[in-house]
């Protein structure tokens, strides 16, 4: 078959650009600001390479993955571009790449354009968006979900000007943990995961500590998170523990070491985001439950629990790509029900 380009040209993407017109600049370098990863050892990462090695196997593989990843700025460039380097790049049958392996860009909080990664990417692509005139704009682009980005610049028009970025409403972020679904997957673009959506309706800056298929509540993940500056901790990695009795052991110890280290700080706890439960979601949900209301039990005020049916309630039984992973239907929904909470607590 041919190039689909060939045959609806609103499929084509830029893949070159002029360079004689624009300055490319290191994101690394002032005023840009970098939030959600930190550059370290040649790539940009979510943890430091050691705890990730201490973790796990699986979690040492995918720390590097840039969920959750911005970079953020102001500027009066009549374009904005980018150039990435990528040493690994996440492809998956049912994952859009500009999710896994894409940045997109977003004016204020509204979206403006997505950075479509090539079909044939193997180590980095550039891309440019065009706006109709010059003037002030703030800027946030969004890292790939499940792709690790060792460089990145960031390109403008050579007469425009470039500023620090307005300040987060939140003085520290909001820590996720979790499994793939706290990851990204499957959103079709980055800007579309659930923590992405309710940072930009609260202002509010958060770190993406989901690890596909490998958070498990260890105790070296937990000993990491509770050293980590933070306006709130949300869990969820039920999808993730391998057994019921696996979570019966690690869901209230996660909590009550969190607890321990920040005995005022808001924790909120998910189950798995199914609107339709079975015996076993059913069962995992009353392990989860029980945590909740041990903590209200010892008059915890600072204590939340969503369940499944309640971040799936505007999506209902449509919000997944495979019964599982969430679709933008089903992130948007689950961004809701966070938002609701999130809003009492800051």
């Amino acid at each position: 078959m041919k190039d689909f380009s060939e045959i609806d040209k609103n499929f084509t993407i830029e893949k070159t650009i002029d360079n004689s017109k624009i300055r490319f600049y290191n994101a690394l370098s002032y005023p840009f600001e970098i939030n959600g990863v930190f550059y370290d050892n040649g790539k940009f990462r979510r943890m430091p390479e050691d705890v990730a090695k201490s973790v796990s196997d699986g979690v040492y593989a995918l720390h590097a993955n840039t969920a959750g990843g911005r970079i953020r700025f102001r500027t009066s460039s009549a374009c904005v571009a980018i150039n990435a380097k990528m040493s690994s790049v996440g492809k998956m049958s049912h994952f859009a790449l500009c999710g896994s392996a894409g940045f997109d860009l977003y004016v204020g909080n509204e979206y403006a354009a997505s950075f479509i990664p090539p079909f044939d990417i193997t180590n980095g692509y550039e891309g440019i968006v065009k706006f109709d005139r010059a003037e002030p704009r703030e800027i946030t682009i969004n890292f790939p979900l499940y792709s690790d980005v060792n460089e990145l610049y960031i390109g403008l028009d050579s007469e425009s000007s470039v500023w620090e970025p307005s300040p987060y409403k939140t003085e520290k972020p909001i820590v996720y943990y979790g499994s793939s679904i706290t990851q990204g997957g499957c959103a079709s673009r980055p800007g579309n995961t659930y923590q992405a959506i309710a940072s930009r309706e609260l202002n509010a800056d958060y770190v993406n500590l989901g690890f596909s298929g490998n958070a498990k509540a260890e105790k070296e993940i937990s000993d990491y998170i509770k050293k980590l500056p933070m306006s709130v901790f949300v869990y969820d990695y039920d999808h993730n523990a391998p057994t019921i009795e696996h979570l019966k052991i690690t869901h209230e110890r996660m909590f009550l070491e969190i607890r321990e280290a920040y005995p005022t700080l808001p924790i909120i706890m998910m189950s798995r985001p199914k609107y339709h439960l079975n015996d076993d979601d059913a069962s995992r949900y009353e392990i989860i439950k029980r945590t909740y209301e041990n903590a209200v039990l010892r008059g915890d005020k600072n204590v939340y629990l969503i369940d499944g049916p309640a971040l799936m309630k505007l999506a209902e039984g449509n919000g997944t790509v495979d019964g599982c992973h969430p679709t933008d239907l089903g992130f948007f929904s689950m961004a809701k029900a966070m938002i609701g909470v999130l809003r009492k607590i800051l």
